[in-house]
């Protein structure tokens, strides 16, 4: 049965996807990067170690084993009516999309929630390890939601692992340092979000943070109004990250861990110093 091979499958995607972008990066990157690779992939991927064991500790069937528990016990919307098996498989995607939206949105509106997930903004560059770089309580709590939402809905098992790897694919490609034709990102960013698009959310100007909260489709930014095109300052210009984390040793692993509970950076230094 695939789902005994779950870990491998998303493993292998993971992995595979990751490679290519950074690839991609290496060979046509869209903004030049101030901030070497070295001094901020070690730590942005070490936290994707951390948070990986942390969710195998506390959740060890993840959202694929509670789906097929809630299948098994018949638990959920859809084990409780007669839906055929592919319009289940479709519409859990959307819900579990939509979901993710709201999500976000929940966690730049709420103090403590973005305390969290301001870990992932603080980042002064943008690529694929942006896209991986969350604090470890962010990471557990989205989990907790997402089990909730997989046991209500009684989404199927495979829609599940369809969404987890879609999601994770979505993360890294649409946080990459890359670009796209401007015809192919114009009619692309009707069905997927492209990293000219996300982008824009992770730009230091507020307005533009709180917009673009899609990592996978872009309708649900259409239809709540949280759409914006183009930074004022356009790729090229903008700048990426929050006012209050300038400072490069900001992107260290232990201050990522910390940083929920602090304040502000310590001041940047001076030229002088």
């Amino acid at each position: 049965m695939m789902f005994e091979f779950e870990p491998l499958i998303r493993l292998g995607c993971f992995g595979g996807v990751l490679l290519l972008m950074m690839l991609w990066e290496w060979r046509a990157p869209r903004r030049p990067q101030r901030i070497s690779r070295l001094g901020r992939w070690p730590h942005n991927l070490l936290l994707v170690v951390i948070n990986t064991v942390l969710l195998r500790l506390c959740f060890p069937l993840a959202a694929v084993g509670a789906a097929l528990l809630a299948d098994e016990r018949g638990w959920g919307l859809f084990n409780a009516l007669s839906v055929p098996f592919w319009v289940s498989v479709i519409l859990s995607l959307l819900i579990l999309d939509l979901l993710i939206y709201l999500q976000h949105r929940l966690f730049h509106a709420v103090p403590w929630l973005w305390r969290l997930h301001r870990v992932h903004h603080a980042d002064l560059e943008f690529d694929v390890t942006t896209g991986l770089r969350f604090h470890p309580v962010e990471i557990l709590l989205s989990m907790t939601l997402k089990l909730a939402a997989v046991t209500l809905i009684g989404a199927p098992a495979l829609a599940v692992l369809l969404f987890e790897v879609l999601l994770n694919a979505t993360a890294m490609f649409n946080h990459g340092n890359v670009g796209l034709p401007k015809r192919l990102d114009k009619w692309l960013r009707l069905m997927l979000v492209t990293p000219d698009m996300h982008r824009v959310h992770h730009s230091v100007i507020p307005e533009e943070t709180d917009s673009n909260f899609g990592f996978n489709l872009p309708w649900w930014d259409r239809l709540f109004n949280t759409y914006r095109a183009q930074p004022q300052a356009g790729q090229l210009g903008m700048t990426i990250g929050l006012n209050q984390f300038r400072n490069p040793t900001e992107l260290r692993l232990h201050r990522l861990l910390l940083q929920p509970f602090r304040r502000s950076s310590i001041p940047p230094k001076t030229s002088d110093s």
